[in-house]
């Protein structure tokens, strides 16, 4: 009974010195119960059963990112538990010296960290519930789903994973105290505070001359992740700059914690003005031992920040191109004429039927299964591309080919252009509501919207390469690929299509038809009753003999983008936060750490007479150098993973990444800025002057 009085008691008396450790266990249950609750909220979702498969999908990733989740947080609080055995080294040497056993002192940390746990897990879970049904209505607006039905919903299965999760974390972190203290000695705990780490002034040539090569391993690093992007094909190719990055930032950190006080020292004027030196022997005194914990921080914070803006801009991108990119409410395409050039340009794996069955369009061969498009569709079009062995990309580049090899040699080369009549593609423009051409018999133009293959195109184009088309030659009008699509996505997928005029294409080169129109009905619930006829023709039973067109509806274009999204941005998101609570979490308490071990410091300067604000100053100053620091260098490497991030994004489109960019920082001086505003505040308790 009377440990359980002093733990209580211990706890009161700490609660300032606690803030940080239970803010931060506070909003690890919190984000830990939302994200794991998100199947409980769906539920009551009225939502198709293709995204109800998909939402399953997605709850199945989340809960195995939620097992790395808790190794995270279960190392920080381990190491949140190291901070604070630290800061109790002298109450505890003095318990020693009173009579107290190894094992009681034991005992009072395992009843203060379950009462911390158990204050934390309800906390937290209360903070979580009320989170959650935030999140309730975003998962509902981003599945579109009917938002009248919507109810107050508690998870008792994510409450109870939440529960066993963080109390396998706190028994470890027990167990972990308790071998702590059977391995302290009496004159380490009451000396613990006077140890300081002696400072060692590196050589400021090495320093100079690290500096300069990391810095030069670091640029090599951001080229390859930006001007050599479409090199990174294998998995090796990728995790070489990123080894680079991660090797040349810890470099570069170890060089500059020796130059930084060599520097200051330098200049005089700034040195010894105000608290200053003092300042500056504070952020040096533990510099030795920090570089490596500041390297992981920084690159957390590099990861988080790519991770949200990441995540957020496909969310937002995907989006947008569902209005952009599926315009009309469906599209069929049928291969056809496949006996006439099936053996001579590839090998399709079709059978004998398929192929001597193949010169039926998109709508006769709908028509022959009994689908009547007129029935079903208010309007429609039909248009055709052609292909042909003697237009292939080799031709279309030109003289340019050989330097576009070299710099891109994995593209193919040999695939045949696609290829369509400018009346064709006008008919297109105008049903989608896009940009219509037009072109002179000797003309030729590339419409495309994948922008590494534009910008790849673009050089044949500026270069005025002719092309040599069904015994015509052919000129570019434009010197770029002008801005088109045929075939409806989610994502920027045109990779080129030449138009032609009309009398220039030879019928005998028919590849494709495609079908494109729009529902009588706008009733969502008449169009699935649609598109699962059009499924049905897959099961019947002559349908083995026929290619049958092959196609993707806004609807089902809608649910799988809305799909992806959902869960690209709620692991983005998940794991972003985290890292961030994670980062600035480690900062706080090692600022908390050096702010207990300079007690004495602080005190000698009050007693030299020095002004409160003066100390106040240079403790905000000591605290924003520790923070800034590897905040400063994670977003320059951010400014080139972002960029890195475009090349990748592309093909979902990168619009909407700066309102993505302006989200993140919101969200990270919110997270982070409050961790220093709280370590600041803490430290100011702990190096305040007790009367």
């Amino acid at each position: 009974m009377m440990l359980y009085k002093l733990s209580l008691k211990n706890i009161k008396k700490s609660i300032k010195d606690y803030v940080i450790y239970f803010f931060t266990l506070i909003l690890g249950v919190a984000i830990f119960y939302v994200f794991n609750a998100l199947d409980s909220q769906t539920v009551m979702m009225d939502v198709s059963s293709s995204t109800q498969e998909l939402i399953k999908l997605m709850m199945t990733m989340l809960s195995s990112v939620s097992i790395f989740v808790s190794f995270i947080l279960g190392f920080l609080i381990i190491y949140a538990s190291r901070f604070l055995i630290k800061r109790r080294n002298k109450e505890f040497g003095i318990y020693l010296t009173l009579g107290m056993s190894k094992r009681k002192i034991s005992l009072i940390l395992f009843f203060e960290t379950l009462f911390i746990g158990i204050i934390s897990l309800l906390v937290g879970l209360g903070l979580g519930v009320l989170l959650s049904q935030v999140m309730s209505l975003v998962v509902a607006n981003m599945f579109e789903a009917n938002l009248t039905k919507f109810t107050f919903v508690f998870s008792s299965a994510a409450c109870v994973k939440t529960i066993i999760y963080f109390s396998i974390m706190y028994l470890i972190v027990m167990i972990f105290n308790t071998i702590s203290i059977s391995k302290c000695k009496l004159i380490d705990l009451l000396n613990g505070a006077k140890k300081t780490e002696k400072i060692k002034l590196k050589n400021p040539y090495l320093c100079i001359i690290i500096f300069i090569i990391s810095c030069l391993v670091l640029g090599r690093a951001y080229y390859i992740v930006t001007h050599g992007f479409l090199t990174l094909q294998e998995v090796t190719d990728v995790m070489k700059p990123i080894i680079m990055g991660a090797v040349s930032t810890f470099f570069i950190l170890w060089s500059l914690s020796g130059l930084i006080l060599r520097i200051v020292q330098s200049l005089k004027k700034y040195y010894y003005k105000g608290l200053n030196s003092f300042t500056l022997r504070q952020f040096s005194n533990k510099i030795n031992t920090t570089v490596f914990s500041t390297t992981i921080i920084c690159l957390m914070l590099f990861i988080t920040i790519c991770l949200l803006s990441a995540c957020l801009t496909i969310k937002n991108s995907m989006n947008a191109n569902i209005r952009e990119l599926a315009p009309a409410d469906a599209m069929f395409t049928v291969n056809m004429n496949m006996d006439k050039y099936y053996e001579k340009y590839s090998d399709y794996g079709y059978n004998d039927f398929q192929i001597q069955n193949s010169h039926y369009t998109a709508k006769e061969m709908f028509e022959l299964f009994d689908f009547n498009i007129t029935t079903y569709f208010k309007d429609y079009i039909e248009v055709n591309t052609y292909a042909t062995p003697d237009l292939t990309m080799n031709h279309t580049l030109g003289s340019k080919l050989n330097s576009i090899r070299t710099q891109f040699p994995f593209l193919a080369y040999d695939t045949m252009e696609s290829i369509m009549k400018i009346s064709d593609y006008n008919k297109v423009a105008k049903f989608y509501g896009i940009g219509e051409y037009s072109l002179n018999d000797d003309e030729y133009m590339i419409v495309a919207d994948f922008k590494s293959m534009v910008k790849i195109r673009d050089v044949a184009l500026q270069n005025g390469e002719v092309i040599h088309l069904f015994g015509h030659t052919l000129k570019p009008k434009y010197n770029t690929c002008q801005d088109g699509f045929l075939e409806m996505s989610s994502q920027h997928i045109n990779t080129g299509i030449i138009l032609v005029a009309d009398n220039i294409v030879d019928e005998e080169y028919l590849v494709q038809n495609h079908l494109i129109g729009n529902y009588k009905t706008t009733d969502r619930e008449k169009i699935i009753a649609i598109e699962n006829n059009i499924n049905k023709i897959d099961k019947d039973s002559k349908a083995n003999e026929y290619l049958l067109p092959s196609g993707s509806t806004r609807l089902a274009i809608r649910e799988a983008t809305t799909g992806l999204s959902a869960m690209v941005t709620f692991i983005g998101l998940y794991l972003g936060i985290i890292f961030l609570i994670s980062s600035a979490a480690v900062l706080g308490l090692k600022e908390l750490s050096e702010s207990s071990d300079n007690k004495e410091r602080f005190r000698m300067l009050r007693k030299i007479g020095t002004d409160e604000k003066l100390i106040n100053k240079a403790l905000f100053r000591q605290i924003a150098i520790f923070f800034m620091l590897p905040l400063i260098l994670a977003l320059i490497h951010s400014i080139f993973g972002i960029m890195f991030a475009v090349k990748v994004l592309e093909v979902f489109g990168n619009e909407q990444l700066l309102p993505s960019i302006i989200t993140t920082a919101i969200v990270l001086v919110i997270i982070y800025g409050g961790y220093f505003l709280i370590t600041y505040y803490s430290s100011k308790n702990i190096i305040k002057e007790r009367y």
